[in-house]
């Protein structure tokens, strides 16, 4: 699926929200998109993993991690889950590590940053919920398009 961010905002701007420009490409796929899953956690990734662990059929996992800068909430190991389970993407809020790795990895994978230390483990957390961050809200079942341009939400599939 070939698509470009600014063309989509050419096309749909009054149908988009547009994220701030917060987020670095690290995965092995810089173009991605499809229907989100969102997670709310902070500092822990053992919910991140139960996500990633599901088939993930083309699905977007975006995660609100408070923005917390203290340590990983992906890493190499759950990109290569995440890829292996037919998720496009992950949305970062927060840091991931392993970056070297992650780069290798067929899978578009955004976050504020690199950290690493990894997280805890006590599964707390909340899925499907609506999450904001970088000025766009996140909702199930909406759609995440990004690429080297940015990331877009639209509330319908848009190709």
């Amino acid at each position: 699926m070939d698509f470009k961010t600014t063309d989509l905002c050419d096309d749909f701007s009054d149908h988009l929200q547009v994220a701030e420009p917060v987020f670095g490409d690290y995965g092995g796929e810089i173009m991605f998109s499809g229907p989100i899953v969102t997670l709310k956690v902070f500092e822990d990734n053992s919910l991140v993993r139960s996500a990633l662990e599901e088939p993930g059929e083309g699905r977007v996992l975006v995660v609100d991690g408070g923005g917390s800068m203290r340590c990983a909430l992906l890493g190499d190991q759950l990109a290569e889950l995440a890829e292996e389970n037919d998720w496009a993407g992950v949305v970062i809020n927060g840091c991931i590590r392993d970056s070297a790795a992650i780069s290798e990895i067929p899978i578009g994978v955004k976050a504020l940053g690199v950290h690493p230390l990894k997280s805890v483990k006590r599964g707390v957390g909340e899925r499907d919920i609506p999450v904001r961050f970088a000025g766009v809200t996140f909702l199930p079942n909406h759609y995440v398009y990004a690429d080297e341009d940015g990331l877009l939400v639209s509330e319908k599939p848009l190709i």
